[in-house]
């Protein structure tokens, strides 16, 4: 979650602007050519040898460093890239933080991935896990000479970006470097990057889908990214496999964004019909005002200028205009839920004709099942045969099949439980797994299991003679309408020997 801190969306040197994504409807497909349709609409920004462009959705920024001026179809010939992320966001190298890209020698389709030790120094590279890049040699939308692009699928998560920033716009500072060899030059933007975070630019990505008409509700099209429809009469959402936001029955929590259907908005707006209101209906109670106070980022043309939203003192909301682009369009109410008790809330929204507080010009109401409660985890004990093993004990492990089990507890009243990871890390970096466990819609509403023995028959064995950590990890199946929140985690520490 962005920090308070980070409320001043804005370029970070004098007449630099931002590099503003655009919503990818669909996933770009790296393969196909940057003619194909993918990168229409993408944002776009100049550099001295070309165009950067930009789309994201809920879990990839898709880059295009479009080098116009390579023209020279000469692989093999050490042509290669930068791109450098600036994690943790505070514009200043931080070591073994932040992250930068670069290409495998002569594989013009192998990513590797790095940290930064200092200005101008690294880690050695990897390979990342599902971040991408290919080269293409071709035409595109800024060209029609063949040239040299570097096309990019980058892991939201790998540089430290979440849509559901409640506090801030998402972005990140980037900064790259391009080498050609026909022609030749080494090109930085912004220059010298690499040793000085303060110049890299801006890049504000969009939480802006397009939620397909039939899937939005009346009023309320959605919960952040989660269409209102697909929301059952007991407050929880499931959505399609392949949709931007996947949940299977999921509760809700954190901060919500009701979300308004555009095309209602428009109609209301200009119709004159601006003015609503917003109630709470808690389990057992009755309808009461929500008040919230909250801020929405309004697109200036070079920035995002923070703008205040609140109730009037009779605790009624105003409609802006539908037109204006807001970091989050069709914004109705922003508001936190951590201090409602777990349960079944129904939110009503009602537009008002004119200046009536009377007279209805729409209406919905919605029913969200609402649980910021974590799921219990309890590692129960640890026994080596009928022995039970004391934390931070040193403990001798004989031949097979002598080993360890353990009794587990990962537990949720509410029936919020979305999966179960218990392993053991050691060494240098390594782990392994002893039991996991995932949600499917046929198990319900999920509560876990108490005092779990594993393995359920004979016993688990260490890979080597090493100092453990045994890690329970158990996740909630809870969203604040743009991915999943809500874990917790024990441990406990043994050294294990092999004699």
């Amino acid at each position: 979650m962005a920090k308070l801190r980070n409320f001043s969306i804005t370029t970070p040197l004098l007449f630099a602007f931002p590099l503003k994504s655009t919503w990818a409807n669909s996933p770009i497909n790296l393969g196909a050519p940057i003619n194909s349709g993918g990168w229409e609409n993408a944002g776009s920004l100049k550099f001295s040898r070309g165009y950067i462009m930009a789309k994201n959705d809920a879990n990839f920024l898709y880059l295009a460093i479009d080098v116009l001026e390579d023209t020279g179809n000469d692989p093999g010939t050490n042509d290669y890239f930068w791109l450098s992320f600036d994690y943790n966001r505070d514009r200043a190298i931080t070591s073994n933080v932040d992250v930068n890209y670069a290409l495998y020698q002569n594989q013009p389709n192998k990513l590797a991935i790095q940290k930064y030790l200092g200005p101008g120094s690294w880690t050695g590279i990897s390979v990342p896990p599902k971040s991408e890049v290919v080269q293409e040699f071709a035409p595109s939308p800024n060209s029609e000479v063949s040239h040299r692009i570097w096309k990019f699928k980058i892991e939201l998560k790998e540089i430290n970006v979440s849509l559901s920033w409640p506090l801030s716009t998402p972005y990140t500072y980037f900064g790259f470097r391009v080498r050609s060899s026909n022609p030749g030059f080494i090109t930085d933007f912004p220059g010298g990057f690499y040793k000085d975070f303060t110049k890299l630019r801006q890049l504000i990505l969009s939480r802006k889908p397009t939620i397909p008409s039939a899937d939005l509700g009346p009023v309320v099209g959605s919960v952040g990214l989660i269409p209102t429809t697909k929301i059952d009469a007991l407050g929880r959402a499931t959505t399609d496999p392949g949709y931007y936001v996947h949940v299977e029955n999921a509760a809700f929590g954190g901060t919500l964004n009701l979300i308004g259907n555009r095309t209602k908005l428009q109609q209301l707006y200009a119709a004159g019909n601006r003015k609503y209101k917003v109630e709470i209906d808690p389990p057992g109670g009755s309808y009461t005002k929500l008040i919230s106070n909250w801020s929405n980022y309004r697109w200036t043309g070079s920035a995002y200028a923070l703008q205040s939203f609140a109730p009037t003192a009779y605790g009624y909301y105003q409609l802006p205009n539908p037109a204006i682009d807001y970091s989050i369009d069709d914004l109705l109410i922003q508001f936190p839920t951590t201090a409602l008790l777990p349960g079944l809330y129904k939110i009503r929204v009602t537009f008002y004709v004119g200046s009536s507080y009377t007279s209805v010009a729409a209406q919905q109401e919605l029913r969200l099942y609402i649980d910021n409660h974590v799921p219990a985890t309890n590692i129960e004990s640890i026994k080596h045969g009928s022995s039970e093993v004391s934390a931070c004990a040193i403990e001798s492990i004989g031949a097979a099949p002598d080993g360890l089990n353990f009794r587990i507890t990962a537990n949720d009243p509410e029936g919020n439980l979305r999966g179960v990871s218990f392993y053991a890390t050691y060494g240098a970096g390594l782990s392994t797994s002893i039991y996991s466990e995932g949600y499917s819609l046929s198990k319900g509403n999920w509560t876990g299991f108490t005092n779990k023995l594993v393995p359920a028959s004979g016993n688990w064995r260490p890979p080597q003679s090493c100092a453990y950590s045994f890690i329970l990890v158990a996740t909630a199946r809870t969203t604040n309408g743009y991915s999943y929140i809500g874990k917790n985690t024990i441990h406990r520490n043994l050294t294990l020997l092999l004699s």
